[in-house]
């Protein structure tokens, strides 16, 4: 019990941790939200205003998120250090994306709090949604390349004592949490795509329960990774 404390603990301790937290907490509420729905109105629109300040959080969070984003991009660089080159011209793509997705996250915050007036604040949801969706891609991508280039290197490995070495046993730890990222990275595809206005994509087919199923899973799938790949550094060290 103490030792899940802890954990509960250090993951609150940190802006990561902590977002993750919010995002489960946002989702899993919209999820109970639609499905509560017809059957109790009222405890739905309860559930409803607690996902919808918990997602108003996680936006006002990010106000702050420009300065450790350039820190980032400025040590990756254009991706030298990855194992392919593809991986690195990709994700130097996906941090020119991410430094456009935030000054327009943030002017959307300013128009949703009256701080800001446009002529057509449609058009900035819609880009900072374009924005996520092209992000998300690229990440995706990137990941199914990561775990093509962990296959390979197994394929390698033909020695029995080799796949008996701890190096082998990391490298299918780190296959798996891939797997694991590929399907969060879907889900979270399929979800920002459904922002999209009516007519591009999926845009604005999903009913509540669908975005909070969706978003609940993705945001289980991202708590876990986050809680064993602390203990797989624990365990490396």
């Amino acid at each position: 019990m103490s030792k899940m404390l802890n954990e509960i603990c250090d993951m609150l301790d940190g802006y990561t941790g902590r977002d993750k937290i919010i995002r489960t907490l946002c989702y899993t509420t919209k999820l109970a939200s639609g499905l509560c729905a017809q059957s109790d109105p009222t405890r739905s629109k309860k559930l409803a205003i607690f996902s919808s300040k918990m997602s108003q959080t996680r936006a006002t969070l990010r106000l702050f998120d420009d300065l450790p984003m350039l820190a980032y991009s400025l040590s990756y660089g254009y991706g030298s250090k990855e194992p392919d080159r593809w991986m690195g011209l990709i994700g130097f793509v996906t941090n020119l994306i991410d430094h456009a997705y935030y000054p327009v996250d943030k002017i959307c915050w300013l128009i949703e709090h009256n701080l800001l007036n446009v002529e057509n604040p449609t058009r900035w949801d819609t880009i900072n949604s374009m924005l996520w969706v092209a992000s998300i891609y690229l990440n995706l991508m990137k990941t199914i390349r990561s775990f093509t280039v962990m296959e390979q290197h197994k394929s390698c490995i033909d020695k029995k004592e080799n796949e008996s070495s701890q190096a082998f046993r990391m490298l299918l730890v780190k296959q798996r949490m891939e797997a694991i990222s590929i399907l969060r990275l879907s889900l979270d595809l399929i979800h920002a795509g459904s922002t999209l206005p009516k007519g591009m994509l999926w845009g604005g087919r999903f009913q509540t329960w669908h975005v909070g199923l969706i978003g609940s899973i993705s945001s289980l799938l991202g708590l876990y990774q986050y809680v064993a790949k602390k203990r797989i550094v624990k365990q490396s060290s």
